[in-house]
């Protein structure tokens, strides 16, 4: 071989070394340059909450008569009666499914439901309330959201004057309660109350309608 061709060997070898070196240097640096990808960390699904359990809380709302609630002296009617109301409440529930939930709950209101309407039947009141109910309801939205729909029996004191009287009967109503955390909740519910007829002088009928707010704490006795 001639000392020509052996410079054009040389020659192609280092120039062929330099690129090769030049090109592994920029795929380093674009490595380098390159995002580093990091997989997000896994965080498990909340799990659906469950209204299965005891509950306990607090409630005060307005009930309020028909006009034909009770006769004045004179054999009119009197007005309504009407007033604010409050008490406390304890249950249980039972979720069926992820959608169904059934339970019991029982009340018990201070009432200040009197006659506010006519001077001489200001003596008709209610002192106090209390109801023990079945409730059904479903989770539609939301499992935090509970729909529900609710009855059974009713008991009242009747007060006219001096007279004095229990009476039983059945209310019926419905609700909405949301669980703003794992053990509170709270709700807004109507129900409707009518006791049976009495024969006090000024009660024609103790039907009445309430509303009510309140709250619940959840136990996590039976969960």
């Amino acid at each position: 071989m001639s000392k020509a061709a052996t410079l054009d060997v040389i020659s192609v070898t280092a120039l062929v070394a330099a690129l090769s070196s030049t090109l592994a240097s920029g795929a380093a640096r674009a490595a380098d340059l390159a995002p580093q990808y990091k997989a997000p960390a896994y965080t498990s699904p909340q799990p659906a909450f469950s209204w299965t359990g005891l509950y306990g809380g607090v409630h005060a709302g307005w009930g309020t008569s028909g006009d034909n609630a009770f006769n004045n002296l004179l054999g009119t009617s009197g007005g309504k009666v009407k007033g604010g109301l409050g008490g406390l409440q304890a249950g249980y529930n039972y979720q069926l499914s992820p959608m169904f939930v059934v339970g019991i709950e029982n009340d018990l209101d201070a009432t200040g439901l009197s006659n506010h309407d006519a001077v001489d039947s200001a003596a008709v009141k209610m002192p106090w309330l209390t109801t023990g109910r079945a409730r059904a309801g479903v989770a539609l939205l939301d499992s935090r959201l509970l729909l529900y729909g609710t009855a059974g029996l009713a008991t009242g004191e009747l007060k006219d004057g001096a007279i004095s009287k229990i009476r039983m009967g059945w209310t019926a109503g419905g609700g909405v309660e949301y669980a703003f955390s794992p053990q509170w909740s709270a709700k807004a519910e109507y129900l409707y109350v009518d006791l049976k007829h009495d024969n006090l002088p000024d009660w024609n009928a103790a039907k009445f309608h309430t509303v009510r707010t309140g709250v619940n704490y959840h136990f996590d006795l039976f969960r």
